[in-house]
């Protein structure tokens, strides 16, 4: 404690300690009041390797055999990140990426997470699931202090793409959350998605962005301060989260992470699936050059997609999945089309697209050229 106070100040201590006492007070009646041991006698138990995003961990798009048991494990890690050329940011993450990886299961199957906090940390975590029913989402279950594990196990019964975040209770859940802590899970039905006519959809590549507000304080020359830990950097940031508005935005954890080399790939006649995640800000998602052709709202499976969208929201909260077939090559922005935060603060993206042009659909039947009286 005295290390604490050293570091990072009585108010943030005071803090730290509510919030904890919060989270632990909360969780005393779920655990006390533990009904029936689940019988998942013969479940098959199936490990996922969780990856870094854009990418989603090997899966089936439909499975209708009987529930299994999808084991996964979680690191949480607290490290700096450079969000943009001299730009840093204290961030808490799973797994060490901003957003965390995406965990993907299917309808009926168990989610049992292991979530590891290493000693090497400073403050306490835990996961609340949206896709989850009862003790917060599991953040009443999961809380764990620096050098603590625990397991957590629920029922997958609502089919979609939806958030997970850390909320150890108090100030402390909107601190973890614009530090980068938030990650998104999506559960498939067992008979693969379907498009508004009822009839199967499948994909050829999928890919997961997750969408970051930054609150990162300035000293009085202008200049972005850098801190040496997420503890230490909590006061000044609070100060400017209550200003409502980010300093910057990222698409996976730094500025022109997915443009260039990083850029999403696709071919001409390839059907992508896009899941963008928000854990905090409203956002809204246009494909420059492109659709969505079957987007679902509010990101839930068991919703009718909608078809055909120009530009489609997402919520602060929310993860939604959107499907489009690519019909002419080149690089297609995708943006939050909010395009100050798109342009001025990062919230952008590039799919690269290889295949042949068709003149049918666009064509420059003149160049530029000297205007003609």
């Amino acid at each position: 404690m005295k290390y604490l106070f050293k570091k990072i100040g009585l108010s943030a201590v005071l803090i730290l300690s509510l919030s904890s006492a919060v989270i632990a007070e909360s969780a005393k009646g779920y655990i006390a009041n533990i009904g029936t041991q689940a019988n998942l006698q013969g479940l098959e138990r199936v490990k996922q390797i969780l990856v870094a995003p854009p990418f989603l961990p090997k899966h089936q798009q439909k499975y209708s055999g009987k529930p299994r048991i999808i084991e996964m494990e979680m690191i949480i890690k607290e490290k700096e990140i450079e969000i943009e050329p001299d730009v840093f940011v204290q961030a808490m993450t799973f797994n060490g990426s901003n957003p965390g990886p995406i965990m993907v299961v299917h309808e009926g199957d168990y989610v049992e997470l292991t979530l590891k906090n290493p000693k090497t940390n400073l403050l306490v975590h835990n996961i609340d699931f949206h896709a989850a029913t009862g003790a917060l989402g599991g953040g009443a279950l999961t809380k764990v202090a620096p050098g603590e594990q625990v397991v957590l196990r629920f029922k997958a019964d609502r089919p979609g793409t939806y958030v997970y975040h850390c909320a150890p209770g108090g100030i402390m859940i909107p601190y973890h959350v614009v530090s980068g802590m938030y990650g998104t899970i999506m559960i498939l039905p067992k008979t693969g998605l379907k498009d508004h006519k009822g009839n199967l959809v499948t994909y050829d590549r999928a890919y997961y962005i997750g969408e970051q507000g930054w609150y990162i304080p300035q000293d009085k020359e202008g200049n972005y301060k850098r801190y040496p830990n997420a503890a230490a950097s909590m006061s000044d940031t609070l100060k400017v989260m209550r200003g409502l508005v980010p300093t910057h935005i990222t698409y996976n954890g730094k500025k022109g992470a997915l443009i260039g080399k990083g850029a999403m790939k696709a071919k001409v006649g390839e059907t992508v699936l896009f899941i963008h995640s928000q854990a905090n800000e409203d956002s809204r998602i246009h494909l420059i050059g492109g659709h969505g052709d079957l987007v679902w709202p509010g990101g839930s499976f068991n919703n009718t997609p909608t078809v055909d969208r120009e530009t489609w929201s997402v919520n602060g909260g929310e993860a939604v999945a959107a499907i489009y077939t690519f019909k002419q090559p080149g690089i297609y922005a995708y943006v939050n089309h909010n395009l100050i935060e798109a342009i001025m603060l990062g919230g952008a993206a590039h799919v690269s697209v290889e295949g042949e042009w068709n003149n049918d659909l666009m064509e420059q039947v003149q160049a530029p050229s000297k205007i003609i009286n």
